[in-house]
């Protein structure tokens, strides 16, 4: 075999967690005013995806030993026809037949003989055609796969046609706004990177501990820490209706647009983030829907990714995950919406200045170097104590073209591990923000409910943020 590239620690996490439940697969959609010129689309997908990064033309070799790592090896004869596919729905085909499709293909495990990835052109959408795309885990992190579809789209309808020719790039600049929910090269690293520094400057020298603040410091890292480790360790997820053991079939909905000039709205009148109002906003929605179905008022935890990527920097050619997992508990008990926009901005602040991200990072990077039963063990333990994963993606603020035609909306679905069975995915482009879930379809039984929850929530604090 030629062209071995060993793989990430963390990566092999993500691809050892794969199983017919929950398989570790990133799926988006984009949604476009018109068609799509077909050898075009190729065209700038070969050029700044196939060619910018080798991950794209590698597939996976497994371990030769029980402690070995995974490999990624050069498809010599790769050919671009086999995950670029054209299909056509009947139409006029709505959002409902958009959906269907889409929920066909998350049943369906990417084949680990060739690269880990596929993209769909859909025709027949009643409003334009429709570009899913479809990445495995172990390819890279949600952030850095968001930035890698982003940079399939130009500001004008010629921007693809005026790189046509070009060699491609070293590495891709990320999209202006693309962020996260929780971002650790921006304030995040500053503090937690502080504290943990001055805790463990105390170890090195003596006088540093004479001086007060960086006892205090210290002192204030050490209390946290134990805290993270009785939540990680110690905390359970209570049964609820969006609990249980999941299945193959999955629900992908979405809730409708929403203005951004509504939601910073509220953030003006409350003194919240977008991230914490719509954070408090999807609470909102899972705490309806356990109510609907007999649930109790309890908090029920998610799981969310924090960025660990300068994002002022370009993506590497060979990719991977560079994230951490943070536990936040949704205050999806029986509060009011503005008391529960409080206590998420709470949560989420007090994660935004602990050392959690930093801490569980390093257990991942630890779990990773175990052997695959281990590590799929360890992380099945962490999962257990959430009901899924929650992630925020800020896209450009401004229109995309892909291929020439104008992009109209992007969504994603992101994947979960164990027993999780609700994930969430907020997505924001060109002035309006859209929430995707991804449901288990045998245990969270009406998934629309939590669309339908999410938008009177969202109602509700937009109608009390324009009365103040």
């Amino acid at each position: 075999m030629t062209g071995l590239r060993s793989m990430g620690a963390v990566d092999a996490i993500w691809l050892a967690m794969d199983s017919p439940d929950n398989l570790m697969v990133i799926d988006s959609v984009m949604m476009l005013e018109g068609p799509v010129d077909w050898e075009r689309l190729a065209s700038v997908v070969q050029r700044r995806l196939v060619d910018r990064y080798p991950v794209f033309t590698q597939r996976v070799v497994e371990a030769s030993t029980p402690l070995g790592m995974p490999h990624w090896e050069n498809v010599e004869d790769f050919a671009l026809a086999a995950h670029l596919h054209h299909v056509e729905l009947p139409a006029p085909a709505d959002d409902a037949a958009v959906q269907a499709f889409i929920e066909a293909r998350m049943a369906e495990p990417l084949p680990r003989d060739r690269p880990l990835w596929d993209f769909y052109l859909v025709d027949g959408h009643e409003h334009g055609a429709v570009v899913v795309a479809r990445f495995h885990h172990a390819l890279a992190d949600g952030i850095a796969l968001a930035q890698v579809l982003l940079s399939l789209t130009d500001e004008t309808e010629t921007g693809d046609l005026e790189d046509a020719g070009q060699s491609p790039p070293v590495a891709a600049s990320p999209p202006r706004h693309a962020g996260g929910l929780l971002d650790l090269p921006g304030r995040l690293t500053r503090d937690v990177a502080s504290g943990v520094r001055s805790a463990l400057h105390l170890f090195g020298e003596i006088p540093a501990a004479l001086n007060p603040a960086h006892a205090i410091e210290a002192m204030t890292v050490a209390r946290q820490t134990a805290q993270i480790a009785d939540k990680l360790l110690l905390s359970h997820e209570p049964q609820s209706p969006v609990s249980g053991d999941p299945g193959i079939a999955k629900r992908a909905v979405w809730s409708r647009p929403r203005s951004l000039v509504d939601v910073k709205l509220v953030g003006r009148a409350t003194g919240a983030t977008v991230n914490d109002i719509l954070i408090g906003a999807v609470s909102g929605a899972i705490a309806t829907y356990v109510d609907t179905h007999g649930g109790d008022p309890e908090d029920l935890t998610t799981m969310v990714p924090v960025n660990l990527r300068d994002l002022r920097e370009p993506l590497p050619r060979e990719l991977g995950n560079k994230f951490a997992l943070v536990m936040l508990p949704l205050p999806t008990g029986r509060l009011a919406p503005l008391q529960r926009l409080a206590e998420a901005k709470s949560r989420m602040d007090t994660i935004k200045h602990s050392p959690e991200a930093v801490l569980t990072f390093g257990l991942i990077n630890a779990i990773g170097r175990t052997n695959t039963e281990i590590a799929k063990q360890a992380i099945d333990f962490f999962a257990a104590k959430a009901i899924g994963v929650t992630t925020n993606v800020a896209g450009p603020m401004t229109g995309r073209y892909l291929a020439g035609t104008r992009i109209t909306s992007i969504l994603g679905w992101v994947p979960g591990s164990g027993r999780h069975t609700l994930g969430v995915c907020i997505f924001s482009y060109d002035g309006v923000v859209r929430v995707g879930f991804k449901a288990d379809a045998g245990v969270v039984t009406e998934p629309s409910g939590l669309v339908d929850a999410f938008d009177e929530e969202m109602d509700t604090l937009v109608r009390l943020a324009a009365a103040v």
